[in-house]
């Protein structure tokens, strides 16, 4: 919807519960007749967010039970941040923006945002959320020199230009540029959230503003620290989800210090969401998060291991899922992954080779490579023929889908693709019919990957078969992830495998910073991106002139008042990116596998599994998922 439609009628929804009465979640009643925790009516906030399920066609659950899920690292407990999903403003599953957090938002001319807390909102240690944790992060975090040496994020600037931010009230924050900001609400929606607050009363202990820095120096070497910041930034990570000590707003709060093979999230006491019938959300008392080899998590979920799973999963473990849900008491469903395209090879054009990375910027050779990949044998071999043979763009349940997009270069072409590789000059083959590059090395890309599942390694088998086609000869080379990433970053890889655009189902009013260079984690150009988040401190200037073409589309797509300016400004864009195949994507619209147990409720049969927008479970709210078979006054401690 237009940002500026959503100064808001959303209060008529979710505004004050007047007289409701609260039903006190059994598990917490003990820590109440104890006086360790105030009545629920003392912990909500006095104008809670009313989850009206029944209009969604969910049930009003019940308290209690356990939830166990599996997990592959220990750093997968930033992932109970994004299932939790608790956002200043959040997508709803229409992919709407709606405040959450927030009791609602004015927005003028879209650039002008004026946030209005919710009174009596707490910290889950009991402390107030307000105006003074915005505050703290604006002039204690984010322009402070030492905290954040390169000045408030990119988010905050239009045109390197910073908000004026003005503190109305303890529950009241405007945040103004003279332009508009149209991507200020979309991250503050993130599965990985831009965090404009910090829980104050819990950090101030670790700032040299507010305590002596000669103490607090000390005290940071003790825990390996190099200084006062550094354990400040160590202590201040509420996505990572590590820090056991932060305050958080999520529904369930991590007690474990890892590492550790099992981590225990406990209900927020003092969560702000509520139902119809004055029940705190979450209904889950506990969330068991066990850590397993990703290579086991399919059997074990078929064993019936894990009450919801789909992270670990893959297509190619339906059948077997499917088979052992009877004996194991679940049921499969299948969402559609709503990314640009499942797998997508992704050419390094700030490679460090020179003739590599000369070769990788011509558009005739992405397009070769591309046309020489057969998308219909991947499709039929691997997927059942239940995928789309498509580029990396828009699916079709995107308003900018437009099919000339989804085919460009993507047929299977062997005559063209070896035309346009023997007009680069690249006609010279060695005994075993590969190509040569200009410098007589043979034509041989290592595709780096993380080596994180089989169905990869499978995809990548038949692109090599097809690639040998055109006299290319790929390798794979699978890492951890971080290696694989610092890797693309400082230039070393030519060519590697992830997932294509990270949101497959725009709308014009959603940021097309996917299709330009806007950050590292943009494998085609991961130094273009750098230079750009970094404002020009790390990282290289745009050196080719249609990427350039591009940031600049993007920097009007920023500045755009109008819905309809946006939406010719995005598929110009996606012309652009169609066109020139700086992503060469494989296959798209994959089905993904969700284990849900029997007895689990208000999780929908059918969905879309994306990270941004999605945050994969995250806008079907798992705070209202409840199990039909757990007494409401079996409590979460045992």
């Amino acid at each position: 919807m237009p940002v500026a439609v959503f100064a808001l009628i959303f209060a008529a929804l979710f505004g004050p519960a007047q007289a409701m009465e609260f039903i006190e979640t059994p598990s917490l009643e003990p820590l109440v007749k104890e006086g360790k925790l105030p009545p629920v009516a003392e912990r909500v906030p006095a104008e809670p967010y009313i989850s009206r399920l029944e209009e969604s066609g969910r049930e009003i659950g019940r308290h209690g039970g356990t939830l166990n899920t599996l997990m592959a690292r220990s750093k997968d407990v930033r992932l109970m941040v994004v299932y939790g999903y608790a956002r200043l403003v959040k997508f709803n599953r229409k992919l709407e923006l709606e405040p959450d957090l927030l009791k609602k938002i004015d927005v003028e001319e879209g650039r002008i945002f004026t946030f209005h807390l919710r009174r009596g909102h707490k910290w889950s240690d009991g402390h107030p959320f307000t105006t003074e944790d915005f505050r703290y992060y604006w002039e204690d975090v984010a322009n402070h020199e030492m905290l954040a040496p390169t000045g408030p994020p990119t988010t905050l600037r239009v045109e390197g230009e910073l908000p004026k931010i003005t503190i109305i009230d303890k529950h009241t924050i405007r945040y103004a540029w003279s332009k508009p900001n149209p991507a200020f609400l979309p991250a503050l929606a993130g599965a990985r959230p831009f965090y404009i607050y910090r829980p104050a009363h819990y950090l101030r202990k670790y700032h040299a503003r507010y305590k002596d820095e000669a103490k607090l120096n000390a005290k940071a070497k003790k825990k390996g620290q190099r200084n006062w910041a550094a354990l400040h930034n160590k202590y201040d990570h509420q996505y990572k989800n590590k820090n056991i000590k932060l305050p958080t707003l999520q529904p369930w709060k991590n007690t474990t210090k890892g590492p550790a093979e099992r981590f225990v999230f406990k209900r927020n006491p003092f969560y702000h969401k509520v139902d119809t019938e004055g029940r705190q959300l979450p209904y889950i008392d506990q969330v068991n998060l066990r850590i397993a080899s990703g290579k086991i998590i399919p059997a074990q979920v078929g064993t019936g291991q894990s009450d919801l799973q789909a992270r670990y999963l893959r297509f190619d473990n339906f059948t077997f899922l499917k088979r052992n849900e009877e004996k194991s008491g679940y049921h499969t469903y299948l969402w559609r992954i709503a990314k640009g395209s499942h797998m997508t090879l992704f050419p390094n054009m700030n490679v460090n080779d020179p003739v590599w990375r000369k070769l990788l910027r011509d558009v005739r050779f992405r397009r070769a490579l591309s046309l020489g990949i057969n998308r219909h044998e991947l499709n039929q071999v691997i997927y059942f023929g239940l995928a789309l043979e498509a580029q990396n763009t828009v699916l079709p349940d995107s308003p900018l889908f437009r099919k000339d997009y989804q085919k460009a270069w993507s047929r299977f072409d062997i005559e063209t693709a070896n035309k346009l590789l023997d007009e680069l000059g690249l006609d010279k083959r060695d005994d075993r019919d590969i190509r040569l590059l200009p410098d007589g090395r043979p034509l041989e890309i290592i595709v780096e990957s993380t080596g994180e599942s089989t169905e990869e390694a499978d995809v990548l088998e038949l692109v090599t078969d097809s690639w040998r086609q055109i006299g290319i000869k790929l390798h794979t080379k699978p890492s951890q992830r971080e290696v694989m990433r610092n890797r693309i970053y400082a230039g070393e890889t030519v060519m590697s495998i992830s997932s294509g655009l990270e949101n497959g189902v725009p709308s014009a009013d959603m940021d097309p910073k996917g299709l330009a260079p806007t950050g590292q984690v943009q494998y085609q150009w991961p130094k273009w991106g750098q230079h750009y988040e970094s404002i020009g401190r790390m990282g290289k200037a745009i050196d080719m002139p249609q990427p350039k073409k591009l940031m600049g589309l993007h920097k009007k797509w920023l500045s755009a008042t109008s819905s309809e300016t946006r939406k010719k400004i995005w598929h110009e864009m996606l012309k652009i990116n169609a066109d020139q195949v700086y992503t060469i994507g494989l296959i798209s619209g994959v089905l993904q596998p969700v284990v849900v147990r029997n007895t689990l409720r208000n999780v929908p049969n059918e969905g879309i599994y994306n990270w941004d927008p999605g945050a994969h479970f995250g806008i079907y709210e798992p705070d209202s998922f409840w199990f039909a078979d757990a007494p409401a006054n079996k409590t979460a401690n045992k």
